[in-house]
Protein backbone atom coordinates (compact mmCIF):
# COMPACT_ATOMS: atom_id res chain seq x y z
CA UNK A 1 0.00 0.00 0.00
CA UNK A 2 1.38 3.39 -1.06
CA UNK A 3 1.94 6.17 1.86
CA UNK A 4 0.40 8.79 -0.55
CA UNK A 5 -2.61 7.96 -2.49
CA UNK A 6 -3.33 8.23 -6.47
CA UNK A 7 -5.45 10.62 -6.43
CA UNK A 8 -3.94 12.96 -3.86
CA UNK A 9 -2.55 15.81 -5.68
CA UNK A 10 1.26 16.50 -5.33
CA UNK A 11 1.41 19.63 -3.29
CA UNK A 12 -0.99 18.01 -0.49
CA UNK A 13 1.31 14.92 -1.01
CA UNK A 14 4.67 16.98 -0.08
CA UNK A 15 3.40 19.24 2.76
CA UNK A 16 1.88 15.83 4.19
CA UNK A 17 5.86 14.32 3.37
CA UNK A 18 7.14 16.71 4.63
CA UNK A 19 5.44 16.84 8.28
CA UNK A 20 6.33 13.10 8.27
CA UNK A 21 9.63 13.75 8.00
CA UNK A 22 10.01 16.45 10.04
CA UNK A 23 11.47 18.44 7.06
CA UNK A 24 9.60 22.14 8.42
CA UNK A 25 6.63 23.95 6.16
CA UNK A 26 9.34 24.60 3.17
CA UNK A 27 11.20 21.00 3.63
CA UNK A 28 14.27 22.86 4.69
CA UNK A 29 14.65 24.43 1.13
CA UNK A 30 15.27 27.97 3.11
CA UNK A 31 17.51 26.63 5.41
CA UNK A 32 21.41 27.71 5.45
CA UNK A 33 22.28 23.98 6.40
CA UNK A 34 20.78 20.68 5.89
CA UNK A 35 20.81 18.67 8.76
CA UNK A 36 21.38 14.25 8.84
CA UNK A 37 20.30 12.16 11.02
CA UNK A 38 23.50 9.81 11.66
CA UNK A 39 23.69 8.52 15.53
CA UNK A 40 25.20 9.30 17.65
CA UNK A 41 26.06 12.76 16.25
CA UNK A 42 24.26 14.35 13.45
CA UNK A 43 25.78 15.55 10.37
CA UNK A 44 25.23 18.96 8.79
CA UNK A 45 26.14 20.36 5.14
CA UNK A 46 25.31 23.54 3.43
CA UNK A 47 22.09 23.99 1.63
CA UNK A 48 23.49 25.30 -1.14
CA UNK A 49 21.27 26.22 -4.45
CA UNK A 50 22.33 23.33 -6.37
CA UNK A 51 21.46 20.95 -3.52
CA UNK A 52 18.00 22.67 -3.03
CA UNK A 53 17.22 22.55 -6.76
CA UNK A 54 17.96 18.59 -6.82
CA UNK A 55 15.72 18.43 -3.09
CA UNK A 56 12.63 19.57 -5.01
CA UNK A 57 12.61 16.68 -7.35
CA UNK A 58 14.23 14.11 -4.90
CA UNK A 59 11.19 14.99 -2.75
CA UNK A 60 8.34 14.33 -5.18
CA UNK A 61 10.66 10.84 -5.97
CA UNK A 62 10.26 10.16 -2.50
CA UNK A 63 6.80 10.64 -2.88
CA UNK A 64 5.79 8.74 -6.02
CA UNK A 65 8.42 5.74 -5.62
CA UNK A 66 7.31 5.22 -2.20
CA UNK A 67 10.75 5.09 -0.33
CA UNK A 68 10.82 6.25 3.71
CA UNK A 69 13.13 9.45 4.68
CA UNK A 70 15.01 6.71 7.47
CA UNK A 71 18.13 5.32 6.13
CA UNK A 72 17.08 2.17 4.31
CA UNK A 73 14.99 4.25 2.28
CA UNK A 74 17.30 7.23 1.59
CA UNK A 75 19.39 4.33 0.27
CA UNK A 76 16.84 3.08 -1.97
CA UNK A 77 15.86 6.67 -3.12
CA UNK A 78 19.76 7.01 -4.14
CA UNK A 79 20.18 3.92 -6.01
CA UNK A 80 16.64 4.11 -8.12
CA UNK A 81 17.76 8.01 -9.13
CA UNK A 82 21.40 7.00 -9.69
CA UNK A 83 19.72 3.74 -12.17
CA UNK A 84 17.42 6.11 -13.67
CA UNK A 85 20.07 8.82 -14.07
CA UNK A 86 20.84 12.14 -12.43
CA UNK A 87 21.26 14.29 -15.84
CA UNK A 88 22.28 17.86 -14.83
CA UNK A 89 21.85 18.17 -11.04
CA UNK A 90 25.55 17.85 -10.44
CA UNK A 91 24.17 17.85 -6.23
CA UNK A 92 22.22 15.08 -6.45
CA UNK A 93 24.95 12.92 -8.42
CA UNK A 94 27.14 13.82 -5.24
CA UNK A 95 24.43 13.18 -2.77
CA UNK A 96 23.18 9.71 -4.30
CA UNK A 97 26.56 8.38 -4.47
CA UNK A 98 26.79 8.82 -0.65
CA UNK A 99 23.75 7.31 0.01
CA UNK A 100 24.76 4.53 -2.39
CA UNK A 101 28.01 4.07 -0.20
CA UNK A 102 25.99 3.85 2.83
CA UNK A 103 23.52 1.35 1.39
CA UNK A 104 26.50 -1.21 0.65
CA UNK A 105 26.82 -1.68 4.38
CA UNK A 106 23.37 -0.82 5.62
CA UNK A 107 20.74 -2.86 2.76
CA UNK A 108 22.63 -4.31 0.22
CA UNK A 109 19.44 -6.35 -1.07
CA UNK A 110 17.13 -3.48 -1.01
CA UNK A 111 20.09 -1.15 -2.69
CA UNK A 112 20.13 -3.69 -5.52
CA UNK A 113 16.13 -3.89 -5.88
CA UNK A 114 15.96 0.00 -5.89
CA UNK A 115 18.49 0.18 -8.81
CA UNK A 116 16.86 -2.64 -10.90
CA UNK A 117 13.81 -0.76 -9.94
CA UNK A 118 15.67 2.49 -11.46
CA UNK A 119 16.99 1.11 -14.86
CA UNK A 120 13.57 0.48 -15.83
CA UNK A 121 11.56 3.53 -14.89
CA UNK A 122 12.70 7.24 -15.06
CA UNK A 123 12.47 10.01 -13.13
CA UNK A 124 12.15 14.04 -13.06
CA UNK A 125 16.07 15.14 -13.04
CA UNK A 126 15.41 14.83 -16.97
CA UNK A 127 12.45 16.58 -18.11
CA UNK A 128 12.27 18.51 -14.21
CA UNK A 129 8.83 19.62 -12.64
CA UNK A 130 8.00 23.55 -11.81
CA UNK A 131 6.02 24.42 -8.72
CA UNK A 132 3.31 25.72 -10.19
CA UNK A 133 2.31 22.03 -11.29
CA UNK A 134 2.02 20.94 -7.82
CA UNK A 135 -1.81 21.52 -7.66
CA UNK A 136 -2.98 20.23 -11.20
CA UNK A 137 -1.16 16.62 -11.17
CA UNK A 138 -1.69 14.13 -8.60
CA UNK A 139 0.14 11.63 -7.37
CA UNK A 140 -0.71 8.80 -9.64
CA UNK A 141 -0.20 10.81 -12.72
CA UNK A 142 3.21 11.71 -11.56
CA UNK A 143 3.65 7.47 -10.68
CA UNK A 144 2.33 6.50 -14.28
CA UNK A 145 4.67 9.39 -16.06
CA UNK A 146 7.73 7.87 -14.28
CA UNK A 147 6.77 4.53 -15.19
CA UNK A 148 6.34 3.35 -11.53
CA UNK A 149 3.16 1.45 -11.71
CA UNK A 150 4.68 -1.33 -13.86
CA UNK A 151 6.32 -4.56 -11.76
CA UNK A 152 9.90 -4.48 -12.02
CA UNK A 153 11.33 -7.02 -13.73
CA UNK A 154 13.86 -9.41 -12.82
CA UNK A 155 17.33 -8.31 -13.28
CA UNK A 156 18.94 -8.76 -16.45
CA UNK A 157 22.64 -9.26 -17.53
CA UNK A 158 23.01 -5.72 -18.10
CA UNK A 159 21.30 -4.39 -14.50
CA UNK A 160 23.99 -6.61 -12.60
CA UNK A 161 26.79 -5.75 -14.93
CA UNK A 162 25.97 -1.77 -14.33
CA UNK A 163 25.13 -2.78 -10.75
CA UNK A 164 28.91 -3.78 -10.36
CA UNK A 165 29.74 -1.18 -12.14
CA UNK A 166 28.53 1.35 -9.73
CA UNK A 167 29.40 -0.38 -6.60
CA UNK A 168 33.26 -0.53 -7.59
CA UNK A 169 32.83 3.31 -8.57
CA UNK A 170 31.38 4.16 -5.32
CA UNK A 171 33.94 2.15 -3.62
CA UNK A 172 36.72 3.83 -5.65
CA UNK A 173 35.23 7.46 -5.36
CA UNK A 174 34.08 6.90 -1.57
CA UNK A 175 35.78 4.87 0.72
CA UNK A 176 39.47 4.64 -1.00
CA UNK A 177 40.32 8.21 -0.85
CA UNK A 178 40.12 7.98 3.21
CA UNK A 179 41.70 4.57 3.68
CA UNK A 180 44.32 6.31 1.97
CA UNK A 181 45.04 8.94 4.01
CA UNK A 182 44.74 6.58 7.14
CA UNK A 183 47.49 4.84 5.45
CA UNK A 184 49.55 7.78 4.88
CA UNK A 185 48.71 8.53 8.76
CA UNK A 186 49.83 5.44 10.05
CA UNK A 187 53.13 5.32 7.61
CA UNK A 188 54.32 8.96 8.76
CA UNK A 189 52.95 8.68 12.61
CA UNK A 190 55.37 5.13 12.36
CA UNK A 191 58.39 7.29 11.21
CA UNK A 192 58.02 10.07 13.15
CA UNK A 193 57.42 8.14 16.53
Amino acid sequence: MNAYPDAMSLREARRLFFERSNLGEDGGYSRRWVRIESKPIPFYFPNWKARVAAARLHDLHHIAADYATDWPGEVEISAWEIASGCGRYHAAWLLDIGGFNAGLLLAPRRLFRAFVRGRHTTNLYKEGFADAQLDHVTVGILRDRLDLKTPTPKANATDITLFVFWCLLVILVCDVPPLLGLALLWLIGRKLF
